[in-house]
């Protein structure tokens, strides 16, 4: 894991938060999203220190796969990305670079807290969505899909939001 990590640079970043929110875009059980809302946000804080490549502890960094495992999810991720790379390509470039990435660190830590949130069902989708799209735009350097994640962002801060104040509500109306 090190040795790729190393290799994608800071290219990593947008790899590990993307692979981070795809598992948070269907319904999972309730440790998947805290495990996945912790990592968020421990590459988050690494994006907002300026750092050039993603960290990892070193008994992650030492963890191997076969190459039949990684011949297997490039194989399934390639038709996907194919799509993805149709629609995108680096532009506005002010919004992926090193200044920009400090920003995007906070918006990625402010993520990872609201998967955090027990909310029940669907709750992490709105995150989880928002995650990816921002991912996407990190790995291609493409400033619009960054910039459609900022919106995603927001949205999902007010989806949250709202979702958390609703069952507030309904455990005071409990009590």
């Amino acid at each position: 894991m090190g040795e790729v990590v190393h290799a994608l640079r800071n290219r990593a970043f947008g790899l590990s938060i993307l692979l981070l929110g795809l598992p948070n875009c269907l319904p999972m059980p309730p440790g998947i999203p805290v495990i996945c809302g912790l990592l968020l946000c421990l590459v988050g804080v690494q994006m907002t220190m300026g750092r050039d490549e993603l960290w990892l502890p070193g008994w992650i960094a030492r963890r191997t796969f076969s190459r039949a495992l990684l011949e297997k999810i490039v194989n399934g991720a390639l038709p996907w990305v194919r799509r993805f790379e149709a629609y995108s390509r680096p532009r506005l470039h002010y919004f992926s670079n090193a200044s920009a990435r400090l920003v995007l660190g906070m918006l990625v830590v402010l993520l990872g807290l609201l998967l955090l949130l027990p909310i029940p069902i669907f709750g992490n989708l709105p995150p989880g969505i928002a995650v990816c799209i921002l991912g996407l735009g990190l790995v291609e350097r493409d400033g619009v899909f960054i910039c459609a994640g900022i919106v995603a962002t927001a949205i999902s801060a007010g989806v949250m939001g709202l979702l958390t104040w609703m069952l507030y509500q309904g455990a005071l109306a409990v009590i």
